[in-house]
């Protein structure tokens, strides 16, 4: 029997960060997937909060993919995916918390945008915080990973977001900007690590995955609910 169960969802980026966590560690776990446009009953007995990921552990539920991951951190403590140094542990922590209240909904909102004055105000929002994370990682180091040489939460968390970067550009247009040198080398590195390529779909999955936002066609979603996930 699997050390951790999984209820996740294939597109969810959030799930994905979860997954990556689980892989990088070598924990043995059950992967539940869950359709979001067509609920199986057993959702909401176990997902109360209709949202993924979540995971059960030693009979524990976890909710909230930012919990979860840090919980996984502590319970399965190799490799480290958090500094040891309190100061920089807590870096981590307010640019993990920045990206989930600034960058990641941007992401959402500009696929969503129908009018073209709110996908240019959107797209310029979103390039601002690349360049912002762009200039913070480079005052950090010079290792391959956000802040130094080895690979935080951090990476895991921000990683899907470019892996799905392809079907935004599809959509909306190229946003991440030609002087984020810095955050493209980032990604190639990323892009070799154990958990993105055991969990990455590829830019065509995520193009066919989106266009239903893109082209607005989900009857009254919001921005959060086209998370569902946190």
């Amino acid at each position: 029997m699997s050390d951790v169960e999984i209820f996740s969802a294939e597109v969810c980026p959030y799930a994905q960060c979860t997954r990556m966590v689980l892989v990088e560690k070598g924990v043995d776990f059950t992967l539940r997937e869950a359709d979001l446009a067509n609920k199986p009953d057993w959702f909401l007995e176990v997902l109360p909060y209709s949202k993924v990921p979540v995971i059960r552990h030693q009979g524990r539920v976890v909710y909230e993919s930012a919990i979860i991951n840090e919980y996984l951190d502590e319970v399965y403590p190799e490799p480290p995916m958090m500094p040891e140094e309190p100061g920089v542990r807590a870096t981590v922590r307010v640019w993990i918390d920045s990206m989930n209240i600034k960058l990641l909904p941007c992401f959402y909102r500009l696929m969503m945008a129908q009018e073209l004055e709110k996908q240019a105000k959107e797209a310029e929002t979103l390039t601002a915080h690349f360049r912002l994370i762009e200039t913070a990682v480079r005052a950090e180091g010079a290792g391959p990973y956000l802040f130094g040489d080895k690979q935080s939460l951090a990476d895991i968390l921000l990683y899907p977001w470019f892996e799905r970067l392809p079907a935004l550009e599809h959509y909306r247009g190229k946003m991440l900007p030609e002087d984020c040198s810095r955050l493209k080398n980032w990604f190639k590195v990323m892009e070799e690590t154990k958990g993105a390529r055991e969990t990455t779909n590829g830019a065509e999955f995520h193009i066919k995955a989106y266009i239903k936002y893109a082209n607005n066609t989900v009857d009254g979603i919001s921005a959060r609910e086209m998370r569902a996930t946190a």
